[in-house]
């Protein structure tokens, strides 16, 4: 490494006053927790979730893990000290890269220096920092990069959603429930990472997404005021040959388009993809010749494309392969 390293007690002193504490309220009804008919007091909020976060601006931009700010019924606060509390409005959520970039009001905040997540090497110190359980404010737990590039499908447990997580940083340095959000630190104290994942029952086996997928976030929101992404308009799920045999599918690669539950729709409503004629059952099978699959997800291919681009969809419908043309749009 070419940077001067510093003493973990230097890092710490550095790196704590700029780590936050989330939490997320939610206005319910005591019919709703406990099935009887009390009424609710206007502005009751109860406490539903939370975890950490790293302001990376004086002026109040935080950064932290989508998973963490998924919920759009609850209000958002950002805890800076224990007698210091401050409403937070979210910016942008990105759920591909699980990054999610928000604002609280005020000036002169303290904040962390961004590092380069494509120079860390295996084997590196690193340090993350959180608040674990939302009870144990600034807890610091030491280790090294153990693994690069990994690959994990993530659960959230308070929306039931799966994510797929790609070229996550592996570090042996405890994460624990609370903990997403936090910066991963290297040391010469900078953010080379997000807390995102720990593996249920294993040891040691914690995940950051890189702090350069976060960057280019950050200069999105501060030049058009949220992240800007191409979005096709589909719910889908990625084929493999269980899905597909247990399915009777005639092939066991491609994204089948499909709902993910009764009420709402697969091909969202004027999009790309309604206006080029995608229809519920089709499964896409490349995207300008990529091909789709468990390696190579659908969103893993848009992600090397801009808003306003076009793009030939090979498309597998009532047995027939078909190719349609779209201009990417911007999620509305």
């Amino acid at each position: 490494m070419n940077k001067k390293t510093l003493p973990i007690t230097k890092i710490v002193k550095k790196v704590c006053p700029a780590v936050i504490t989330i939490t997320a309220h939610q206005d319910i009804s005591r019919s709703e927790m406990y099935g009887l008919s009390f009424s609710k007091k206007k502005g009751d909020g109860v406490k539903i979730g939370g975890g950490s976060g790293f302001l990376v601006s004086s002026d109040g931009l935080v950064i932290t893990s989508c998973h963490v700010v998924s919920n759009n019924e609850a209000n958002y606060y950002v805890v800076l000290e224990p007698t210091l509390t401050y409403p937070a409005k979210i910016l942008s959520r990105d759920p591909i890269n699980d990054i999610a970039i928000l604002r609280i009001e005020g000036k002169g905040f303290p904040y962390l220096k961004l590092g380069n997540s494509s120079r860390v090497e295996l084997g590196e110190s690193v340090i993350a920092v959180g608040n674990p359980m939302g009870e144990f404010y600034d807890t610091i737990s030491a280790g090294i990069i153990s693994g690069l590039s990994r690959l994990i499908t993530a659960y959230s447990g308070s929306s039931e959603k799966t994510t797929r997580l790609k070229g996550l940083i592996q570090t042996d340095a405890a994460i624990n429930p609370g903990n997403s959000g936090g910066p991963l630190i290297n040391m010469a104290g900078e953010v080379v990472g997000i807390n995102t994942a720990m593996v249920a029952g294993g040891q040691n086996l914690g995940f950051a997404i890189p702090i350069n997928y976060a960057k280019k976030d950050l200069l999105e929101v501060k030049k058009y005021g949220k992240i800007k992404r191409p979005f096709l308009g589909i719910k889908y799920i990625i084929l493999n040959e269980d899905i597909s045999e247990k399915n009777d599918l005639p092939v066991s690669r491609g994204a089948l388009v499909i709902r993910e539950r009764l009420g709402e729709e697969a091909v969202v409503l004027k999009s790309a993809a309604s206006k080029a004629g995608i229809k519920e059952f089709d499964i896409i099978l490349t995207i300008n010749g990529h091909e789709i699959t468990e390696e190579n997800y659908l969103s893993d291919i848009l992600e090397k494309y801009n808003i306003g681009d076009e793009i030939v969809l090979q498309i597998l419908r009532d047995k027939k392969v078909l190719s349609t043309a779209l201009k990417l749009e911007e999620k509305r």
